[in-house]
């Protein structure tokens, strides 16, 4: 790989399923930015094990942030092809308990799951239209989740974040195309070490989905490889959850 290989920034990729995306856009042949907001020391280490990499750090909560970090990724190798916005926060709150789902955990999670997002593929969106010229659409997925489709998820306020985030995904598509493709992946639940504790949903995936299993990291990122490897598919919503969403 030289300069003129597609670079990828993918957000919230020094763990779990960002870390999964990152490795494998790697081996897909993409120079890879790496992202995390705090593991500075993680994320160096990975884009050295990587290689063909670099890590950038950025809160995203911040849009002097976003702004830097679109920025700082450009510069590294003069394009950005691929951004993958793979970050977001949640807060486990019963649906049921209202008052606990107060106003600053709305603005708190609809800051970094809706707002960055959308200002990341707005700052990015000249780089994005550079690819195109180059022979292929600029291309943003956006991981989402299943709760944003099913009324599940980790609280209310977080599932409508991500229903937000797929409404906006086809709004972009249909707002940048044809110069850029936008998609989401919309993951149920995934093995990692963040829901290792989670006996009961795990009992579901493992009784009623079709797969008999939750996803794992590599999963997904199998799933977002193939919305960037493709050059016509926008706009879609991909959910990921094994089938459950058929029982």
């Amino acid at each position: 790989m030289n300069a003129t290989s597609p670079v990828a920034l993918i957000t919230g990729s020094t763990s779990g399923i960002g870390a999964a995306i990152a490795r494998r856009l790697a081996r897909d042949g993409y120079l890879v930015i790496l992202h995390s907001r705090s593991s500075v020391d993680t994320g160096l280490a990975m884009a050295r094990e990587l290689g063909a990499a670099a890590y950038v750090q950025a809160d995203l909560a911040v849009d002097a942030d976003r702004v830097r970090l679109i920025r700082e990724a450009i510069a590294v190798w003069g394009r950005l092809d691929v951004l993958v916005n793979n970050a977001g926060i949640s807060r486990v709150i019963a649906h049921a308990d209202l008052a606990a789902a107060t106003p600053d955990v709305w603005h708190a999670l609809h800051e970094v799951n809706v707002v960055a997002p959308f200002r990341l593929v707005a700052e990015a969106e000249p780089a994005l239209r550079e690819s195109a010229k180059r022979g292929r659409p600029g291309c943003v997925v956006n991981v989402s989740s299943h709760a944003g489709v099913r009324p599940k998820g980790a609280s209310i306020p977080y599932a409508a974040t991500k229903a937000a985030l797929n409404h906006v995904t086809r709004l972009l598509a249909v707002s940048l195309a044809p110069d850029i493709r936008v998609n989401a992946v919309a993951p149920g639940l995934v093995d990692t070490p963040l829901t290792a504790d989670w006996t009961a949903a795990q009992q579901l995936w493992k009784e009623r989905s079709p797969m008999r299993r939750a996803a794992s990291p590599d999963d997904i990122a199998q799933a977002v490889a193939m919305l960037v490897a493709s050059d016509y598919l926008t706009g879609e919503i991909l959910l990921s959850d094994g089938g459950l969403n058929l029982t």
